[in-house]
């Protein structure tokens, strides 16, 4: 049976335009130049530290833990101005995002008070493990073994496309505590895997851009003692998936070339010829639409709901905008364009590739849409 889509319209909390300028005085002292939006290059453990400071990671989560309680939506907040200008997120990025809020959900007390306070204060980061070599997008066929041992679990595979691996203290890794069986969904478990065990190997992977963001991650007999099993054992595949809520909803979704966009406004400024007009009115149209459908599910995790359609159709639709930005604006581009805007364009278009797979290729979210929806 056809199931609807739910984007309800959400208003800001009255709370976000003095909080949006907060942010835009901040951003404006800091120095540095990045050339696009992507939130998943420009890694600065400084520049995470003093956004800590001022109470913007792990916004949403409890005081007693660091956080600072406030909404998903004041959240929302500040992650759009951070993307929209540019700004070094990557080091706090996926902590704040996800493996915060995984552990607040499924983790013990203990794992609260002790991962989540340096997370809170910029000096923890984390990686996501989810995706192996030669099984794609399809989770369900991890082969990463985790057996247990006296003391904990002994973890051999490999982990591959982790962003920030080379760089971060911690991964939460998806991995097989069972064989696998005729429930593919079956015996899974997450774990939090530390990078400065010895039988850890990371291997950067470079991109067109010549930058090694994405990494291989090799585990061979690494021992993880139980206190770092996140929730029940053979539970971790309801916990990925209520994970990549989080991970699929927000305005890094279709930011990531948000500066190409920004800069060619600046390039042609109040003259415009009409093929540039059109493509201008055509991106702000998308971009706005985006944003509003995203504000919405931001909202539904507000209250506590599990909005995975709707998460996942914001990132096909939001990755396959951001990556066509730049093919589209470089046919109309001044003749007597900057070097400052080429600049800008020219990183979009190497970065682009990855947009569409991060976080899953486009080819399973259509098929998490069509289950969402009651169309397989």
């Amino acid at each position: 049976m056809f199931q609807g889509l739910n984007f309800e319209p959400v208003v800001l909390p009255e709370t976000a335009d003095a909080l949006r300028k907060e942010v835009r005085a901040f951003l404006d002292e800091e120095t540095g130049w990045f050339p696009n939006s992507d939130f998943n290059t420009g890694a600065s453990a400084e520049f995470s530290q003093r956004l800590a400071k001022r109470g913007w990671v792990g916004m949403t989560w409890p005081k007693k833990y660091g956080g600072s309680e406030r909404s998903f939506l004041e959240r929302y907040v500040v992650t759009e101005e951070l993307l929209a200008a540019g700004a070094p997120v990557a080091a706090h990025w996926i902590a704040d995002r996800q493996s915060g809020p995984l552990l607040l959900k499924f983790g013990t007390e203990e794992q609260r008070q002790r991962f989540l306070p340096p997370i809170t204060r910029g000096e923890s980061f984390f990686s996501i493990g989810m995706s192996e070599p030669d099984t794609g997008s399809d989770l369900a066929s991890i082969r990463t073994s985790a057996v247990k041992v006296d003391g904990g679990w002994l973890v051999n595979g490999s982990k591959i496309w982790t962003s920030g691996a080379h760089l971060n203290h911690y991964m939460v890794a998806l991995v097989r505590t069972e064989p696998a069986s005729e429930n593919r969904h079956a015996g899974m478990s997450q774990l939090l895997i530390g990078f400065d065990d010895p039988n850890v190997t990371v291997r950067g992977i470079k991109n067109l851009a010549g930058e090694s963001d994405f990494n291989q991650v090799f585990f061979d007999d690494v021992l993880v003692p139980d206190d770092q099993v996140i929730g029940e054992p053979g539970n971790g595949w309801v916990q990925v998936i209520s994970e990549l809520g989080y991970e699929r909803s927000g305005p890094e979704r279709f930011l990531s070339s948000f500066l190409v966009i920004q800069e060619l406004l600046r390039e042609v400024g109040s003259n415009p010829t009409d093929e540039q007009a059109a493509l201008i009115g055509k991106l702000v149209a998308e971009l706005v639409t985006l944003r509003r459908m995203s504000i919405s599910v931001a909202g539904m995790l507000e209250e506590g709901k599990a909005p995975n359609t709707e998460a996942a159709l914001i990132k096909e639709l939001g990755n396959t905008f951001e990556r066509i930005v730049p093919e589209i604006v470089r046919p109309v581009l001044p003749q007597d364009a900057s070097a400052h805007f080429l600049a800008t364009l020219n990183d979009a278009i190497l970065h682009a590739p990855s947009f569409t797979l991060r976080g899953g290729t486009r080819e399973i979210l259509r098929g998490v849409i069509a289950r969402g929806l009651g169309l397989r």
